[in-house]
């Protein structure tokens, strides 16, 4: 691919850009001298750099070299890349192959992978666990590079276990399983194998039950139990993140309060955080149980969940999840402390199961997340978000609606689909709110998020497999506005890639929002160069 010229201007000589770029990767004598005059002699650089035509895939090449010499041979996947980082992402959708991959292993990594990006003016996608199912956002093609943070996968506990540290590239089965000898966990993902850094930041996959149990909840900031602490981004104390130019700095109350704020569900758009530093909270045992249902038993398990949500959810301890599959229906009950079938789920108990795959029982935390260890055959996935207030009417008429569409679908293409309500409670909102705030605008009151996980086989059933969410979500706005059942809030974990979360944190919020992007990457690198994403110039 030829460009007609750089996308910047020259402000020096092209010889001074070079040697200002290598000084800043602070790079010993031995290192630093041969890969300038590499540069300096490059005539494709030269070219680029002098706003002469150059050859783009040449360039991203040259910056992979820089970035193997940089970081290590080993922190740089270079055509061809390798099946298994490429394979990494959830959804085959998602499987794309970029000119080099970059898998930096700390802060200072990290802002050298930046300045080489500033400096090249390279396209970039950024991946902690890889679960986003929409392309490009945490995938990139040719020509562009990939920077996997699986090597940040730290996790350390302060000595009096008030504090978590966790790197992005972690994984929560591995935080839950490294907390539990200490009788205490954190407000985090709800499955093991999703990745640390994307859920906290707003932008990853909601969890998924495993299909044995034909269940799927969505997780991103939601814990369960965030009724009671409020959502995972809430409970960050403070975050390590590495600035577009490179500059590593702490996010925190004290310390950069404005992007404190805006980290806490804000995206991807302000740098990479290479430290996560979460509250812990004080819980080891647990009570729960799970249990299936027949297709015959909607009706009364969709009164049951209205009921608590009105009711019953006003305990911020309990936790009441479901997914409606094409095949039944799996509902999980979940206590944060132990107990002995709590008067907060009355509404199931006479809702007699199908078959029990937990025992009422009392269980450890990570317990319930290791349940869900099993990884599926790979697919092609997608979600999809609305929200709405609470009514039982509503969940029916649309219930009815999306299973129609969904078996039509499955007919033409064997697409499965789910039909998940999760709650957000009055509490949830306020923890937030007691806790510094967060830039999602929700408003204190009880709502619920609707969402579905569709799995497919064929590319060329992309359009068919993704038409029941579209069409059902526009279904749930139709009903909830006609109905005076409106919320325009769109949870960002949730949502599809032609969707606007953004957009619906409110119009201060977004232009705060906008306006702290603006501060601390003056040139848009996050915004211009990141390939894709919930991005606040699209918002």
């Amino acid at each position: 691919m030829v460009s007609s010229s750089s996308p910047r201007g020259l402000d020096t000589t092209m010889a001074s850009q070079i040697t200002t770029f290598v000084n800043g990767l602070s790079l010993s004598s031995p290192q630093a001298q041969p890969l300038e005059k590499t540069l300096v002699s490059d005539s494709n650089l030269t070219a680029y750099l002098n706003n002469s035509k150059y050859l783009e895939t040449e360039l991203i090449s040259l910056a992979c070299y820089v970035a193997q010499i940089v970081l290590g041979a080993d922190s740089v996947d270079q055509t061809p890349i390798s099946p298994t980082e490429v394979e990494t992402n959830w959804s085959e959708a998602c499987w794309e192959t970029p000119t080099c991959a970059i898998t930096p292993n700390s802060a200072k990594a990290v802002s050298n992978t930046l300045k080489i990006v500033d400096f090249f003016q390279l396209k970039f996608a950024i991946r902690s666990g890889g679960h986003s199912p929409n392309p490009g956002w945490s995938s990139i093609n040719q020509p562009g590079i990939l920077i996997d943070l699986v090597k940040l996968n730290q996790i350390t506990l302060s000595p009096d276990k008030i504090i978590a540290s966790l790197g992005p590239g972690g994984r929560w089965g591995d935080v839950y399983a490294a907390l539990d000898p200490y009788n205490v966990s954190v407000v985090g993902g709800r499955l093991p194998q999703v990745g640390v850094g994307g859920l906290l930041l707003g932008g990853e996959i909601p969890c998924f039950f495993s299909s044995f149990l034909l269940i799927q909840v969505n997780s991103g900031g939601y814990f369960h139990f965030s009724s009671q602490y409020g959502l995972a981004a809430d409970n960050v104390k403070n975050f390590e993140i590495v600035l577009a130019d490179g500059s590593v700095t702490e996010a925190n109350a004290q310390q950069n309060s404005d992007l404190f704020w805006a980290l806490k569900g804000g995206g991807p758009n302000f740098g990479i955080v290479t430290r996560f530093d979460l509250y812990t909270i004080p819980v080891k045992d647990i009570w729960y149980t799970i249990t299936t249902h027949t297709l015959d038993q909607v009706p009364a398990i969709l009164g049951a969940y209205v009921e608590w949500q009105k009711n019953g959810a006003s305990n911020p301890k309990g936790a009441a999840f479901f997914t409606i599959s094409l095949e039944g229906v799996t509902l999980l009950l979940i206590y944060s402390e132990p107990a002995n079938n709590p008067a907060v789920f009355a509404p199931f108990y006479s809702i007699s199961p199908a078959a029990v795959v937990v025992p009422s029982g009392n269980y450890t935390v990570n317990s319930v997340i290791q349940l869900f260890a099993g990884q599926a055959p790979p697919q092609r996935h997608d979600y999809r978000a609305v929200s709405s207030k609470i009514d039982l009417q509503l969940y029916n008429d649309v219930y009815t609606f999306w299973r129609q569409q969904a078996l039509a679908i499955k007919a033409t293409t064997g697409a499965n689909q789910t039909f998940v309500i999760q709650p957000f409670t009055a509490n949830l909102v306020a923890q937030g709110n007691l806790k510094g705030g967060n830039p999602l605008g929700i408003a204190s009151e009880s709502f619920q998020c609707w969402t579905t996980l569709v799995d497919w086989d064929n590319a060329q059933d992309d359009t068919a497999a993704r038409s029941v969410s579209i069409a059902t979500t526009q279904k749930w706005t139709q009903l909830s506005q006609q109905r005076g059942l409106s919320v325009d809030f769109l949870y960002m974990n949730d949502a599809a890639r032609d969707q606007d979360p953004l957009a619906t944190y409110g119009a201060d919020n977004l232009a705060k929002l906008k306006a702290i992007s603006r501060k601390y990457d003056p040139l848009q690198v996050f915004q211009k160069l990141q390939n894709d994403g919930f991005l606040l110039s699209k918002a």
